[in-house]
């Protein structure tokens, strides 16, 4: 992938700093992808039609077409609160969770397909068709699921910068999403084998810097010339000005176990950026880290999860996990309360520092059971839809 160089000049951009009427409540958004698995073997079955035609009313609205039959996404409305979030989107689990049980299969919040998935066929829309000639078999690995949160910034060229501000941080929410320890029915040493997997394609991966919007516009074309994408839609950076919506998108987490996991997440990085949004504004740059060093710590995140070390990123040194997070709580702390979510917030960070990550989970469920997947699977189902 086409890296922008760590010394080019660089335009500093100063605004006055957001005053409370524009950065007191950022709205925000989370899309989730779920595996559809076979109750009995838990391989992964293509039904994602089938289950999307069972949905009706609100949740067949708010469900999407992913690349692959073994996947369905269920994308929240736009909210400023994070009880109502969780509200939506334990309605939302449990309304796919039915409509999988209608046809066979079982909707299961895991961030990599644990067993195995025999048949991978793209849906049969030209762009798909286009991606699987292009890319070959990246194109047709078994599936892997995310939480994507979507947060408001409408000035695109903040949006932009504030992507360049959270580069330290990504790393830090990537490990405590960590939930896909398994594939091939045995565990593969990485908290997040999704991450793994995905750095097959060309165009995932950390976000580089830019300078602006028409740096990051003149990227991209750059991309797409070189055949490295097809199209716009294919950047799949970690942070990214969404192409659909006025949002900064941060995609570079599994998908959550259970919803107060996600809503942990959502609440962690709106508080990111609306934290990042106060940095840029104020005239503060944005770290330039080296493109490798920020490769690393994803790596690193990815394979650890928080049960080991971190690389810290203002530093480039490794350090206990949970001591990145308790910084990056003490970063976020004023954007949290202005949006009042620092207790539910702080709540959910000590269930997870107490409880494990869902790979952490995982791995404890696979030792008391001697191997056993099927419990693994028993259990992600039972959590998924757990109010």
């Amino acid at each position: 992938m086409a890296q922008r160089s760590d010394d080019r000049s660089r335009t500093s951009v100063r605004t006055p700093p957001a005053t409370s009427a524009d950065t007191a409540t950022l709205t925000l958004g989370v899309e989730e992808e779920f595996l559809l698995l076979d109750p009995a073997t838990g391989e992964s079955m293509t039904v994602a039609d089938e289950v999307r035609d069972t949905l009706s009313g609100t949740a067949r609205e708010q469900s999407r077409q992913e690349f692959r039959h073994s996947m369905v996404e269920m994308v929240s409305p736009v909210l400023s609160d994070l009880t109502a979030l969780r509200e939506c989107l334990v309605a939302l689990r449990r309304a796919a969770a039915r409509a999988a049980e209608a046809v066979g299969a079982r909707l299961v919040a895991v961030g990599a397909t644990p067993v195995c998935e025999a048949h991978r066929p793209v849906p049969d829309e030209q762009r798909y068709h286009d991606m699987s000639r292009r890319f070959g078999p990246v194109a047709h690995d078994p599936a892997v699921c995310g939480c994507h949160v979507h947060v408001g910034v409408p000035d695109r060229e903040l949006a932009v910068r504030v992507c360049n501000h959270l580069r330290p941080w990504l790393p830090v929410v990537q490990a405590l999403t960590t939930n896909s320890p398994l594939h091939d029915g045995r565990d593969t040493g990485h908290a997040s084998w999704r991450s793994m997997q995905l750095e097959r394609w060309p165009s995932i991966g950390p976000t580089p810097h830019f300078d602006s919007a028409a740096d990051y516009d003149a990227t991209v074309r750059e991309l797409i010339d070189a055949g490295i994408m097809l199209d716009a839609a294919m950047v799949y950076w970690y942070a990214r000005p969404s192409a659909s919506y006025p949002t900064v998108e941060v995609r570079v987490g599994d998908v959550c176990p259970t919803v107060d996991d996600t809503v942990l997440v959502a609440g962690l990085v709106r508080a990111l950026v609306a934290t990042m949004i106060d940095d840029a504004r104020a005239g503060v740059p944005a770290p330039r880290i080296r493109d490798c060093m920020v490769a690393a710590a994803h790596w690193r995140a990815a394979h650890d999860g928080v049960d080991g070390d971190l690389v810290d990123l203002r530093s480039g040194r490794p350090r206990p996990a949970w001591d990145l997070v308790d910084d990056l709580l003490a970063t976020v702390a004023p954007a949290l309360t202005r949006h009042g979510d620092r207790d539910l917030v702080l709540r959910e960070v000590q269930r997870v520092r107490r409880d494990g990550t869902g790979a952490t989970r995982q791995r404890r469920i696979m030792a008391g059971t001697g191997g056993d997947v099927r419990a693994v699977l028993d259990h992600l189902a039972a959590q998924t839809v757990a109010a």
